[in-house]
C-alpha cells in the first residue's frame, strides 16, 4: 500500500472517530439537561463521571494525529485538514465540559426545589445538539455549503438564552431569596449558549479546510 493511500485511510479513521466523539458529547449534553429537568442527581453524577471517557478519547485521537504527522508525508492541504481535526477534537472536549458543568449544577442544587419548570433550557439543548450533529457531518464530508448554513442558527440559541435571562430576572425581582436557584439555571443556560458558539467554530474550520479561508462567523468563540 502506498504512503498516500495509508494516509487517506488514517484520515478516514480519524473522521469516524470524530463522529463517535461527537455522539458522546451530544448524548452527554442531552442527558445533562434531562437530568436537570427531572432533578435526578444520581444521573448527573454518572454524567460527570462519564466526562473522563470524553477526555480520554480526545487525547487518544490527538496522539493518533501526532503519529500520523510523524510517519506520513502530509502536503499543504493535508496539514490544513490535520490542524482542523485537532481543533475540532479540542472543541468537542470543551463542549463535553459544558455538559459536565450542567451535571455539576444539578448536584450542587441538591434538595432545593426547582425554581420553575424547564422549557427554554431543554429547547436550547435540543437546538445545540442538532447543530453539532449537522456540523460534524459537514466537517467529515468537507461540505462548506452546509457548514455556512448552520452558524446563523446560533441566533436562535442566543434568543432563547435572553428569554431565560429575562424570565429569571423577574423571579429574582419578585422574590429576592430565589437568587441562588435562579443563578444555577442561568449558568446552565450560559453553558448551552457557549456550546452552540463552539459549533460555529467547527463550521468555520470546515470552510477553512475546503477554501483555505478563515472567517469568524457571528457567535463563534476563540
Amino acid at each position: 500500500m502506498t504512503t498516500r493511500r495509508t494516509f487517506e485511510l488514517e484520515i478516514l479513521h480519524l473522521k469516524d472517530e470524530i463522529l463517535i466523539l461527537g455522539s458522546m458529547v451530544e448524548q452527554a449534553l442531552l442527558d445533562s439537561v434531562e437530568a436537570l429537568k427531572k432533578r435526578d442527581v444520581d444521573w448527573s453524577k454518572k454524567i460527570i463521571e462519564g466526562d473522563a471517557a470524553i477526555n480520554d478519547k480526545r487525547f487518544t485521537m490527538e496522539n493518533h494525529v501526532m503519529v500520523l504527522i510523524a510517519t506520513q508525508q502530509p502536503m499543504a492541504r493535508d496539514l490544513r485538514l490535520i490542524a482542523s481535526i485537532l481543533e475540532v477534537i479540542s472543541e468537542l472536549e470543551r463542549m463535553g465540559d459544558y455538559a459536565k458543568g450542567i451535571g455539576i449544577i444539578n448536584v450542587r442544587m441538591g434538595d432545593q426545589p426547582a425554581l420553575k419548570p424547564l422549557i427554554d433550557i431543554p429547547l436550547m439543548a435540543q437546538k445545540g445538539a442538532s447543530m453539532l450533529h449537522r456540523s460534524l457531518a459537514a466537517f467529515v464530508n468537507e461540505d462548506d455549503v452546509v457548514a455556512r448554513l448552520i452558524p446563523p442558527e446560533d441566533d436562535e440559541v442566543d434568543q432563547l438564552y435572553n428569554q431565560v435571562y429575562r424570565e429569571l430576572m423577574t423571579y429574582i425581582i419578585a422574590e429576592p431569596a430565589s437568587i441562588e436557584r435562579a443563578n444555577w439555571l442561568l449558568w446552565a443556560a450560559h453553558n448551552l449558549e457557549r456550546f452552540a458558539d463552539r459549533v460555529t467554530n467547527i463550521c468555520e474550520r470546515t470552510v477553512f479546510v475546503v477554501t483555505g479561508e478563515y472567517r469568524e462567523t457571528q457567535g463563534g468563540q476563540a
